[in-house]
């Protein structure tokens, strides 16, 4: 393999040269064979701070340099603004001295003069998210060939993030429009650490192209890895006893916290927006008591940008120990210089997130580091059987040992039925084109890669509702337009997005924004936000705004974040964790301690022979070991209508851990032989479903007619095959 150094732009080679690199890396020079030999698309799937951005740009750069392009030259798809900005500094940085090739972010932090620079003079780098561009689809139709007409490349970063979503789907859309309209096909590059299954992102990245794709095979590099879990019990709000050390007084598990990242530059990364705010106020109170400086930071979506970028920054100074806890804002490759440690709050919800927050830890040559805390509420000796495992505890455990033991990373299939999305391009191509014939819009939607599993009949049921709401109306030439109701919807800077919004109240304190909350809170009320507890002084219903003021003390109101589906394949081997005697050297005691005893109840109880336990007074527990596609395919089974027969009364569960079942007149024996037949029925998995119902579940599911709904859920949120194959080894 050349090295490709002197193949390079010359203002490329000075930077190598300035920055002190001695060499290209592996991962570089096979990207620069692949888009200076071959004409085919790229996917960079490598290790975090691999040099992935550098591996695209470069050579993208180079090209540009040698053959400007008249339009903008590149796109680069990014999925949060942090993350665009970051890019947008690194590339700026790099093309400082070439005028002719500007980097433009544009998302909706970035001012109007800006973005009226690029229009009127359409070249270099563009950097922006799924949602600008849906914008510039829109807004700028009768243009778009004038400011992409000669695109040659499209960097997407963070494709797993993407895969499998409606969000990349979109992206698909967009860039399958945009060809259309401009007649020229780009060549893509995808981007991503954690991808387990390359065909299924090889296939995504070329949907809607002929170009192949090429997956440059590069060695790894061999890393240390720190890895540590401790398990706690919450022993609830204490009062300083008599005799007791200051720090007997703090909860054990915040103690712990404080203590693993203090003097350090620490990322604490928690399931939602509550969990981080909590962390943040119980260290801010810890550090106060004991007189250290506060240098704690918190990092979500709901905080104002002022405050990200505040965090950001401080997260960059290499002078200073900084603690930020962040949801899913920080997992992306932001770069934030050479972290000390990383710490996860409870389990992630996969493997491919636990590597993503592992490779914030370790660049630059040292050691990944990464310290797992989980908690549990300290029994009190009326909890059954479901509720005395450490489901948290398990996952963690079944996470780490994935990846160690297999490299596995879930596989992400994409939706065959994404309706939603199919209403929101309908609508976005008549707000850009206006009048259509039905069988003009047909030809744009229906062509688009995501939908080549919707009928035209499935199509057809969809205008007619559409028709029928006033979202779309038909002119007396028969041609298609935006109804009355429809334009109100297209035409709101909401729109654009696929993913749900929620009204949001601003939070102001002394005539600063401190950012947004979903639920509105009652004057009086405490809440945890940037990492700080404030007092709600006034509430505006109106101008959804709520005043408030710093306050001391724990929050009283909060909202909750989601944890997201889980694969089977986890749950099997947290299931393996439960009844296996391996010891793992990453517990600390504790965790060590609390997986004891969880293996002594699990052998007590048979959980290595059977699946459905008796509880007390009528009731009884099944453990699944299912993922989350799955347990929702059996808890839909058990609630059938036919289940009355069974005599059992009721259905309850924690997903996808255990279910509770009051078996009513039901037998524990005949409980279980109905759930094992399911793979010799014959059963219509519209059985599965109510006769009138039609879940909603994505952001315009409201507008999508209910038999089109129902045909979604059954293929893309539920399994039967899948169920009974899993439930036939019980």
């Amino acid at each position: 393999m050349p090295d490709y150094f002197h193949r390079l732009a010359p203002f490329i080679q000075e930077y190598i040269y300035n920055e002190g690199w001695t060499e290209l890396r592996p991962i570089q020079r096979e990207a620069c064979h692949v888009l200076f030999e071959t004409d085919a698309h790229l996917l960079v799937a490598a290790g975090t701070a691999s040099g992935k951005t550098e591996a695209a740009f470069l050579p993208i750069l180079t090209l540009l340099h040698e053959n400007p392009s008249k339009t903008v030259g590149a796109i680069y798809v990014g999925p949060i603004k942090a993350l665009i900005n970051d890019q947008c500094d690194r590339l700026t940085d790099l093309l400082r001295h070439q005028p002719d090739l500007p980097v433009w972010a544009w998302h909706g932090d970035i001012g109007q003069g800006v973005k009226k620079r690029l229009v009127k003079d359409p070249k270099g780098i563009l950097q922006i998210t799924p949602e600008s561009l849906e914008s510039l689809l829109i807004n700028k139709h009768a243009e778009l060939s004038r400011l992409f007409g000669d695109l040659r490349f499209v960097v997407i970063d963070e494709i797993h993030a993407f895969i499998g979503s409606d969000r990349g789907a979109q992206i698909l859309c967009q860039l399958a429009r945009l060809a259309k309209i401009t007649g020229n096909q780009p060549r893509r590059i995808g981007l991503s650490a954690t991808l387990g299954d390359y065909g299924l992102a090889e296939d995504w990245l070329r949907s809607g192209t002929k170009q192949s794709v090429i997956t440059p095979q590069v060695a790894s590099n061999k890393r240390t890895i720190h890895l540590a879990l401790e398990h706690f019990y919450d022993s609830g709000i204490r009062i300083r006893a008599k005799g007791e050390s200051r720090d007997e007084a703090f909860n054990p598990c915040y103690l712990h916290l404080f203590k693993q990242s203090l003097n350090r530059k620490c990322l604490i990364f928690a399931n939602g927006r509550m969990e981080t705010e909590a962390v943040i106020t119980e260290l801010r109170q810890i550090a106060q008591a004991k007189s250290a400086p506060d240098i704690y930071h918190v990092h979500h979506g709901s905080i104002s940008a002022e405050l990200r970028e505040a965090a950001e920054t401080a997260m960059r100074d290499t002078a200073s120990p900084t603690v930020t806890a962040a949801t899913v804002t920080f997992e992306m490759g932001i770069d934030l210089g050479k972290l000390d440690r990383v710490i996860q709050l409870e389990a992630p919800a996969s493997v491919s997130s636990f590597l993503q927050r592992l490779g914030r830890s370790g660049r630059r040559g040292s050691p990944a580091d990464m310290r797992f805390v989980c908690v549990e509420d300290k029994p009190d000796g009326s909890e059954t059987l479901p509720q005395l495992l450490p489901w948290q505890l398990l996952q963690c455990i079944a996470i780490i040992q994935l990846y160690l033991e297999e490299k596995w990373i879930e596989p992400i299939a994409p939706q065959q039925y994404p309706f939603s999305l199919l209403y929101h391009q309908t609508m976005s191509t008549l707000a850009a084109r206006g009048e259509l014939s039905a069988p003009q819009l047909a030809q744009q939607i229906l062509t688009l890669p995501p939908f080549q599993s919707i009928s035209q009949d499935d199509f057809r049921e969809l205008l007619r509702h559409l028709i029928s709401i006033d979202h779309i109306q038909q002119t007396k030439e028969n041609g298609l337009i935006l109804g009355l109701e429809g334009e109100k919807l297209a035409r709101n800077f909401k729109f654009y997005a696929i993913f749900p919004d929620n009204e949001e109240f601003a939070v102001w304190a002394d005539g600063v924004e401190v950012g947004t909350i979903v639920v509105p809170p009652q004057v009086g009320d405490k809440l945890s936000l940037a990492g700080r507890t404030w007092e709600v002084l006034e509430v505006d219903q109106r101008r959804k705004t709520i005043q408030a003021r710093i306050s001391m003390g724990a929050a009283t109101v909060s909202w909750r974040g989601s944890g997201g589906n889980i694969h089977t394949r986890l749950l099997q081997r947290m299931r393996q964790v439960l009844l296996e005697d391996k010891e793992y050297a990453y517990l600390q005691p504790g965790a060590k301690a609390r997986l004891a005893e969880a293996r002594q109840l699990a052998q007590k109880e048979g959980i290595d022979s059977r699946q459905i336990f008796s509880l007390e007074e009528g009731y009884a527990c099944i453990l699944p070991w299912l993922g989350s596609t799955e347990y929702r395919t059996l808890e839909r089974f058990l609630r059938m209508p036919c289940r009355e027969a069974l005599g059992t009364k009721g259905v309850s569960g924690r997903s996808p851990y255990y279910f509770v079942v009051n078996l009513g007149k039901a037998k524990l024996e005949q409980l279980y032989w109905e759930i094992k037949s399911l793979g010799d029925r014959r059963l219509d998995p519209e059985e599965l479903l109510t006769e009138d119902e039609a879940p909603k579940l994505q952001k315009y599911d409201e507008f999508v007619p209910p038999q089109l709904l129902r045909k979604a859920f059954l293929t893309d949120y539920l399994n039967l095959p899948q169920l009974a194959q899993n439930i036939s080894h019980w």
